[in-house]
Order: structure tokens, then C-alpha cells, then sequence
């Protein structure tokens, strides 16, 4: 049996396809067959995306436009899997907190992975075809982190928006699941978790004693994907080292 999942043949829409762990999980789709439209609102990014991994089709949106998220996913569509992997990190004191922030947090992190999810959710029912969506959460969702209210709060929202998916969208054999990842080693990763005093502090509390690299991360969402966990839904599938269980 070949232990890597196959999607030949399949089309894959992925958010936040630019950067990290979305480009990484689009090329890997793409490498295994599928035919992948990357979704990303930095132009510069896509461009050096589709010459690392020419196949790919770029598709330039801000998801917080909702009208122009509903015009280009639906054009750009069928899907038979979704990655909502796009999301804002906006970190705050509590007290500090401001509007902006918090609403371009809920338009990306929430908003725009419930839209997304019903417009290709839709294509798949009228196409009659089976689908998976993986939804990236964080261990942030199911632990409280300092500096984190949005965005715990949102990610913790994203988990349970995933479960209501997954009871609503099976019967038409539409698998939803999360990943919810520790740190993850990604450019961005590094650069914000340099300080080796920030780090060791996260890092005494992973009983694995280390971050997550990017590919611990991708390879949980082509599993999720995947028909190898044709059974798995309404699941939070933690790839944290053990940091909930410390």
C-alpha cells in the first residue's frame, strides 16, 4: 500500500497560500496530483509560488472582501478540497485591544473560512462529489495566552464553527476537521520566537521539547484530507508536541 496519500486528479483550494505553512501545503498537494488554486492577497507572493511549482493557479483576493470572495472563489471553483488556512495573528494586551483589530481578526480568522467553506461546500453539493476541508486552528484555541484575547478567541471560535460544519456537511460526505499546531518553525516562526528566553519558555511546556516544523504540520492536512481518515470528522487533530496535555 503507498503510505502518501494520492490526489491525483482532485482539485484543492488553499488560503493563505503565500507564505508558510499554506504554500507549503499547496505545493505538497500539488506534488501529489492535485490540481491547486493557491489563494493569497500578496500578488509578489504568488508569483514566486507559481515559478517554484508552475501547475499551481494563482488566485490574488483579500478575503475580507466579501463580494469579491464570493465573485472569484465561485469562478475559480469546483473544489473537492479546501485548506482555510489564511488568518491575522494581531497581538494585544486585553486592555489594549482595539476595533480595528479585532474586526480585521473576526473578517479573517472566522468570517472568511465560514464564507469560503459555503461557497465550495455548495459546488460540491451541486456536483454531487465527496469533499474534505481542513480548517487551521491553534493550540491557541483551547489554551489562554497572554497577549492572545483575539486571537484565542477566534481560533477557539474556528474550532467549534468546524464541528457545526461537520454535522451539517456530512450527510451530503463532507468531511471538517482542524489541525491546531503549536509554534511552527516557519520563516515568520523563527523570526518571532529568536529569543531564546521567549522560546525556552514555550518550549519547557511542549513535553516533546521542541516547535512544530512545517511539514508535522502539512502532513496532518494531507492525512486529513486524504481518504485515509475516511472516518474523521468534527475532529481537532493537535500537533503541539503535547503542550495540552503539560
Amino acid at each position: 500500500m503507498d503510505p502518501h496519500p494520492s490526489f491525483r486528479g482532485r482539485r484543492a483550494l488553499v488560503t493563505g497560500a503565500g507564505k508558510g505553512i499554506g504554500r507549503a501545503v499547496a505545493v505538497a498537494l500539488s506534488k501529489a496530483g492535485a490540481r491547486v488554486t493557491a489563494l493569497s492577497r500578496t500578488a509578489a507572493d504568488l508569483e514566486s509560488l507559481v515559478r517554484e511549482c508552475p501547475g499551481i493557479e494563482p488566485l490574488c483576493l483579500d478575503l475580507a472582501d466579501w463580494d469579491a470572495t464570493e465573485a472569484a472563489v465561485g469562478a475559480a471553483g469546483p473544489f473537492e478540497l479546501l485548506v482555510n488556512n489564511a488568518a491575522v495573528a494581531m497581538l494585544q494586551p486585553f486592555l489594549e485591544v482595539t476595533r480595528a483589530a479585532l474586526q480585521r481578526s473576526l473578517d479573517v480568522n472566522f468570517g472568511a473560512v465560514l464564507h469560503v467553506s459555503q461557497i465550495v461546500a455548495r459546488q460540491m453539493i451541486a456536483q454531487g462529489v465527496p469533499g474534505a476541508i481542513v480548517n487551521v486552528s491553534s493550540q491557541a484555541s483551547q489554551r489562554a495566552l497572554r497577549d492572545h484575547a483575539v486571537y484565542c478567541s477566534t481560533k477557539s471560535a474556528l474550532d467549534m464553527l468546524s464541528r457545526v460544519m461537520a454535522m451539517e456537511l456530512g450527510p451530503h460526505k463532507i468531511r471538517v476537521n482542524t489541525v491546531n499546531p503549536t509554534v511552527v518553525m516557519t520563516d515568520m516562526g523563527r523570526i518571532n520566537w529568536s529569543d531564546p528566553q521567549k522560546a525556552a519558555a514555550m518550549i519547557n511546556r511542549i513535553p516533546l521539547g521542541k516547535f512544530a516544523e512545517v511539514d508535522d504540520v502539512v502532513n496532518s492536512i494531507l492525512f486529513l484530507l486524504s481518504d485515509k481518515s475516511a472516518m474523521t470528522t468534527g475532529s481537532s487533530l493537535m500537533v503541539d508536541g503535547g503542550f495540552l496535555v503539560s
